[in-house]
């Protein structure tokens, strides 16, 4: 625990001066997720360390990728935006559209499924499955291909919204620490689980062509956009969490609560821009894979065709030989 409670109850009234961007930008760390943040740094980090070591290369733009989704992470939840997101809906609002709409892009962007399954050594023979064969098993599970399902992902992605600021739920979990921890971890992996079948770009039970990813991407955005236009609309006060003794001084918590729609209505667009930037590339990426197969495929058959034919005048050379040989003696 450490703190005991963050937020309004660790900081009191009057120690949170007004909202601004320095002051969301102060290092405010928050152990938990700067632990689990240098730990998802330091895996990956050794993942990649592995395959140069072997040989083996591995795009510097996945370790980007993955380098700013972890950033991501540690600016939302480690600096002063933390703090406020505990006394203001804006702030809190921020956090969220990051951790489930930014960062999971970006770690997927980064391939870290694919990364562990080329970095993990394959047990041998006859011994116990070792990391490398799990991750198999469970890639391969139906536990998996439930949770990965548009079905059941596209949902979760708005129950996200809804269920959390239209019911009891926000102030449940508010209201401790671990229940604050909780909701910021499902953020991200709500997220995650959504942008997962969409990306494309590491293996996974479901695996969309192009057109149906682009769909599943627009699926979601409309409720995530008519959501923001909700709260932004609401006359009353959505939750209790926020309150005039928490909030920095003068703080008019309605307005907080518009400008906390605005933000959701606004963010929506771009992980949109970012999947469709990088689904177009992937899309001219796997398009341009195929010509080159079919080029191969097109001068393998080529060069058959062409052997065929001259197996063709070789057989009736011989067999224009023949007759010539007997003609002679015909005579």
């Amino acid at each position: 625990m450490g703190d005991g409670m963050t937020g309004m109850h660790h900081h009191g009234g009057e120690q949170l001066g007004p909202f601004s961007l320095s002051s969301a930008l102060t290092w405010s760390p928050d152990w938990v997720f700067l632990i689990a943040s240098l730990a998802a740094l330091a895996l990956y980090g050794a993942g990649v360390v592995r395959l140069r070591r072997r040989g083996d290369g591995w795009p510097i733009g996945r370790s980007v990728g993955w380098l700013a989704g972890v950033g991501g992470v540690v600016l939302v939840t480690c600096t002063g935006l933390n703090d406020y997101g505990m006394v203001l809906f804006s702030a809190h609002m921020m956090q969220h559209m990051v951790l489930s709409m930014l960062v999971p892009i970006l770690l997927l962007l980064g391939a870290p499924i694919t990364l562990a399954l080329r970095a993990l050594r394959p047990t041998g023979k006859g011994r116990p499955r070792g990391p490398r064969e799990l991750l198999v098993a469970l890639l391969h599970s139906r536990y998996v291909r439930v949770i990965s399902h548009p079905a059941f992902t596209i949902p979760l992605f708005i129950a996200s919204l809804y269920g959390l600021y239209f019911t009891p739920l926000f102030d449940n979990l508010m209201q401790y620490r671990l229940g604050h921890i909780a909701m910021m971890v499902h953020f991200v992996a709500a997220g995650l689980l959504f942008f997962w079948p969409i990306m494309g770009i590491d293996p996974g039970p479901h695996r969309p062509g192009h057109v149906m990813r682009i769909l599943e991407l627009f699926m979601g955005m409309p409720f995530h956009a008519f959501f923001g236009v909700a709260v932004m609309m609401a006359g009353h006060e959505l939750v209790t969490s926020f309150t005039p003794a928490g909030a920095p001084p003068g703080t008019d918590l309605l307005a907080d609560q518009k400008l906390a729609g605005g933000i959701t209505w606004a963010f929506g667009e771009i992980p949109t821009a970012i999947v469709l930037i990088a689904l177009v590339f992937q899309w001219m990426k796997s398009e341009e894979r195929q010509a080159r197969r079919r080029d191969r495929a097109e001068e393998r058959s080529g060069d058959a065709e062409l052997n065929a034919y001259n197996d063709y005048l070789a057989s009736l050379d011989r067999r224009d030989r023949r007759p010539a040989a007997t003609a002679p003696g015909t005579d």
